[in-house]
Formats: C-alpha cells, structure tokens, sequence
C-alpha cells in the first residue's frame, strides 16, 4: 500500500466524523412538532386572553385608620383588587414551553398585535410602541430569556421562586424606564411618572410575584403531563 492510499484511508473518518459533527451543529434550534406547534399558538392565545380578564382579588387588610385612631367598620379591613393576571401568564408560558418555545409565543404575541390584530389593552397597530405602556409588554422577551434560564436547572421551589423574582422584576423594571422615556420626550412632570408607576407597579407587582410562583409551579407538572402524551 502507497503513502498516498494510507492518508487517503486516515482522511476518510475524518471527513464522515465532520459530516456527523455538521449535522449535529445543523440540528440546533427550534423543531416544532404538531403538538409544540399547538401549544404555542395556544399560549399566544393565552397571552390575548389574560389581557382583557381582570379578577377581583378580595382579601383582609389592615386599614390606615387603625394607626389614626378613627372608628373603623368591618368593610374597612375587607380590600377588593382588580387584578389583570397578564404578567402571571407570561411566566406560566415560559414555565410550560420553555425558554425557546416561550419567547417564540411572546414574539407571536407581539407581532399579532404590532401587524394584525388588536391584541393589546389599548389596541393594536405598530404606533402602539408608543404607549406608556408598551415598555411592559416588550420587556415579556427578556424576562422569558432569563427566568428560562434559571428553570432550565430544574423546577424546584427555590428556583421557581428565583425564576419568578427575576422574571417579574426584569418586566416591571424595564416597564418603568420605558415609560420614563416616553415621558421625558413628551415633557411629562414628575407627579405624572410617580401617579404611573404606583398604579402599574405599586401593589400590583405582589399580586405578580404570588401568582406568577403559583402558575409556574403549575405549569412544571403539567408540563409533565404533556410531554407524556406529545
């Protein structure tokens, strides 16, 4: 055997050790299957659902006129809160699909809205981005991202809390420099942006964490469920 036929017979695993690595490197990305697809276009409907339900959350208080000294009545220590569960359902959607699936279902969710339909709370339409309100709405992309993350490392309570945490604060945070934003271009005082920022993310933003915690922990067993079966 010549020089020439041993390196040729050296080179031919290499070559198909490539090809297999080529192949394995081309795999990488998002693969729908008919039932990841349904899952998909039903959490984007989800995302379009949670925005125009609003729940009346009624539970006990301590009420300021206790710490004033004025007479207090039973209906003072009762607090109804209209909430819009919306941020809850973004972290349900990243908890049940995954990182992947569920920035693909935020992105579905947007564009819809930006391109097609009026699926936000005010409307629709690609001048929606300036609405105070749609740094929110934008910030469900990174916030999908990073809770993804720390759930990729397993559902178990402390990482779901961290998930949660992260995940909610990243979407009000970044809401509130958006509108800030928008605000300083418009010339809006500061009462404005205080006024904004109590109603958007004052109390609301514990209503987010302890049900955002409660749907995610749900969606971690039925996400078992479902792969079972797709």
């Amino acid at each position: 055997m010549t020089q020439e036929e041993e390196q040729s017979q050296e080179e031919q695993p290499k070559k198909k050790l490539g090809a297999k690595t080529l192949k394995q490197k081309n795999r990488k990305g998002i693969r729908l299957g008919i039932g990841s697809l349904v899952l998909l276009i039903f959490c984007s409907f989800l995302l379009v659902v949670s925005t125009f339900l609003q729940l009346d959350i009624t539970h006990v208080i301590l009420p300021a006129k206790l710490f004033t000294g004025e007479p207090t009545k039973l209906n003072d220590y009762i607090y109804t809160y209209k909430f819009i569960p919306q941020i809850p359902a973004v972290m349900f959607v990243v908890g049940l699909l995954g990182r992947r699936l569920g920035i693909t279902s935020i992105l579905l969710y947007i564009i819809t809205g930006l391109f097609f339909l009026p699926v936000f709370a005010l409307g629709g339409g690609w001048k929606y981005i300036f609405e105070y309100g749609f740094g929110y709405i934008l910030a469900y992309i990174p916030a999908a991202f990073l809770a993804g993350l720390i759930l990729k490392n397993g559902y178990t309570f402390k990482n779901s809390a961290k998930a949660v945490f992260i995940g909610v604060l990243t979407i009000h945070i970044f809401g509130i420099l958006y509108m800030m934003c928008l605000a300083g271009l418009r010339h809006m005082g500061w009462p404005f942006i205080g006024d904004w920022i109590a109603a958007q993310s004052g109390i609301k933003i514990i209503y987010d964490f302890v049900f955002s915690y409660i749907l995610v922990l749900i969606a971690k067993y039925l996400r078992i469920i479902l792969w079972l079966y797709l």
